[in-house]
C-alpha cells in the first residue's frame, strides 16, 4: 500500500485521537475546578463550626495542606487552598455553575476571581471562554481594564427604541474601546511619532493588535486604495468584523483629533460603503485612532450622532490601574 494512500488515513486517525485527548483533558479540568470549589466550601464550613479564634482557620488550612501534600503530592500548598476558599466565597452555587466552563482552567479562575466587580467578572468569564484567551492574555486584559474601557464607549440607551438598540452603532459599542492600550508595541509616548511608524508597528504585531481590538476582527488590508474617477485615496488599515458583519476602517492619527480628521473619515466611510461594501454587509464603521481628542469637538461634531463614526485614543504605554480608571472617569464626566 503506497504512502500516498495511507497518509490521509493515518492523519485522520491521529486527528480523532487528538480530539479525544483534548475532550478528556477538558473534562478532567472541569472536574478539578468543581472539586476546588467544593474544597473551598468545606474549608469555610469548617471555619464557621470551629473555634472563634482568628488563627483557627489559618492553622486548619496549614494542617490540611500538609496532609494533602503527603497523601496526593503537589498542588495543595497553603496559598492554593486559600485560593480555593476564596473561589467558593466569590461564587455562590448558582454563579459557580455558570462560571464552570470547560474552556477555563484553574489558572483562569484564580485570575478572574480577583476582579471585584461582578459584572466585570462575568465579562471576563464569557469573553475568555468565547475567545479562547490564554491565562497570560486574560491577565493583560484585566490589567489593561478592558471591561472598563468598553463601558466608557457606551452611551445611554434608555430612551432608545428596541429597534435602535439593534443598530450597527449599539452593536459596535459592545466591542469598541476607548482608549486602546498598545503597550505591546514597545513604542514611547512620543508626540513626534510618525503615523507610518505606528502603522508598521501594528502590522508587525498584528496578532496582539487583533486581541486588543476585541472579538470578531480579521485583517483585510493595509493602505487599501479606493478610487473615484478623478482621485485615489489610501485607507490606513481595513478589518472585517464577523460579529458586526461589517468592514471596519481605521485611520491612524498620531496627533490630537481635528475636525478635518473627522471629515476625512466621514468621506472614507461613505466611499467605502459605495465602492467596497457587499450586499449582505452592514454599514461600514470608521474608527479614528488618535493620540488625543477634545471631547467638546466630539460632542459637537458628526461623531455625536453618527452610527458609523467613532474616535478613540490610544496609549503606547500601559497606565497604572489608578491612572486608567481616573482617565475613564474623566471622559465619562465629560460625556454626561
Amino acid at each position: 500500500m503506497s504512502d500516498e494512500l495511507t497518509k490521509p488515513f493515518f492523519s485522520e486517525i491521529r486527528q480523532i485521537l487528538d480530539q479525544a485527548r483534548q475532550r478528556a483533558a477538558q473534562t478532567v479540568n472541569t472536574a478539578m475546578v468543581e472539586a476546588y470549589w467544593l474544597i473551598g466550601k468545606r474549608i469555610v464550613e469548617e471555619e464557621q463550626s470551629g473555634s472563634a479564634q482568628a488563627d483557627y482557620g489559618k492553622e486548619t488550612v496549614k494542617q490540611l495542606s500538609k496532609y494533602l501534600s503527603n497523601e496526593l503530592g503537589k498542588g495543595f500548598s497553603v496559598a492554593n487552598l486559600w485560593n480555593m476558599r476564596q473561589f467558593y466565597l466569590t461564587y455562590d452555587k448558582e454563579d459557580f455553575l455558570y462560571a464552570l466552563r470547560r474552556e477555563l482552567s484553574w489558572t483562569h479562575h484564580r485570575t478572574i476571581m480577583r476582579v471585584d466587580d461582578p459584572k466585570a467578572r462575568l465579562y471576563y468569564l464569557d469573553t475568555c471562554a468565547n475567545e479562547n484567551w490564554s491565562s497570560r492574555v486574560l491577565e493583560r486584559q484585566i490589567k489593561a481594564q478592558t471591561y472598563q474601557r468598553l463601558l466608557s464607549t457606551q452611551k445611554d440607551n434608555k430612551a432608545q427604541s428596541k429597534e435602535s438598540l439593534l443598530s450597527t452603532q449599539n452593536a459596535a459599542l459592545k466591542i469598541l474601546k476607548d482608549p486602546y492600550v498598545l503597550e505591546f508595541l514597545d513604542l514611547p509616548e512620543d508626540p513626534n511619532l510618525q503615523e507610518k511608524k505606528l502603522e508598521t508597528a501594528l502590522i508587525n504585531d498584528l496578532q496582539k493588535f487583533l486581541l486588543e481590538l476585541g472579538g470578531g476582527f480579521s485583517f483585510v488590508a493595509r493602505q487599501m486604495r479606493i478610487s473615484t474617477e478623478t482621485s485615489h485615496f489610501y485607507l490606513d488599515l481595513v478589518f472585517y468584523n464577523y460579529l458586526l458583519k461589517c468592514f471596519v476602517v481605521i485611520d491612524l492619527k498620531t496627533t490630537k483629533l481635528t475636525h478635518q480628521d473627522i471629515g476625512q473619515m466621514d468621506m472614507y466611510v461613505r466611499m467605502f460603503d459605495d465602492l467596497k461594501r457587499g450586499e449582505d454587509d452592514n454599514p461600514t464603521i470608521g474608527i479614528i485612532l488618535c493620540a488625543d481628542k477634545d471631547e467638546t469637538m466630539v460632542q459637537y461634531s458628526v461623531l455625536k450622532e453618527s452610527e458609523q463614526l467613532f474616535a478613540s485614543k490610544y496609549r503606547t504605554i500601559l497606565p497604572t490601574e489608578e491612572e486608567l480608571i481616573a482617565e475613564l472617569e474623566r471622559e465619562r464626566r465629560l460625556l454626561d
